[in-house]
Parts: structure tokens; sequence; C-alpha cells
């Protein structure tokens, strides 16, 4: 399992995770689509936005391996602005590619793009 070393462990001052400290010895937790609610605390929404942050200042539009990035945080964005970038996608290996679609992260996280462009 790759390491992403100089990513957040977690979410400054809470205890959001971002990331694993040692693969799981019967694989990895499936990577599945959360489906975000509108009723969703803030706070959890603060959580995704500063993952989302996380991921775009480390990879950018580049693809890069799962590793041990957090499934479950990972969960709240795959399918929207985290995308399977192998096909055959295997959502359960620590070693499966995943791309940030772009337009998608710009959409729903405006507060971390700003007018960047």
């Amino acid at each position: 399992m790759l390491k992403h070393r100089g990513f957040p462990g977690r979410m400054p001052g809470t205890d959001f995770q971002f990331t694993i400290r040692r693969a799981n010895p019967r694989g990895a937790a499936p990577l599945i689509r959360r489906e975000r609610y509108r009723d969703r605390r803030p706070a959890d929404r603060r959580a995704d936005a500063a993952f989302m942050a996380a991921l775009w200042e480390s990879f950018g539009d580049e693809p890069f391996e799962r590793g041990n990035l957090d499934a479950g945080r990972l969960s709240w964005l795959f399918g929207r602005e985290v995308l399977p970038f192998d096909d055959p996608f295997d959502p359960e290996s620590y070693e499966a590619r995943l791309v940030i679609d772009e337009e998608a992260a710009r959409v729903a996280f405006p507060e971390i793009f700003g007018d960047d462009r």
C-alpha cells in the first residue's frame, strides 16, 4: 500500500480521518458512492471540502493511486468529484488509480478553487 507522504492524516482540529496507518490484511475497504444529502451536518461538509482541497493540492488533475487514503472519506466524493481512472476498476484495491473531475469539483467546492483558472 502506497503511503502518501505529506498528505494530511486528518482534518486539523477534528477527528475526521483522511488516511489510514496500515493496510487491512483482509483487503481494502471497497470504494462506494455515498449519497450526500442536503441536510448533512456542516462539519461533515467542511470535512469533504478539506479533503477535496488536500486531494487537489497533492494531485491536481493527475491520476493518483488510492494507497492509504481513507475509503470512507473517499466514498463521499467517489463517483462525482473523484472518478475511477483505470478500466477495469477494482474498488477494493489499494493500487486502484483515481482522478479528480475538475469541473465537478469546481461546482461542488467553489470555495477551494476560486477563480484560479
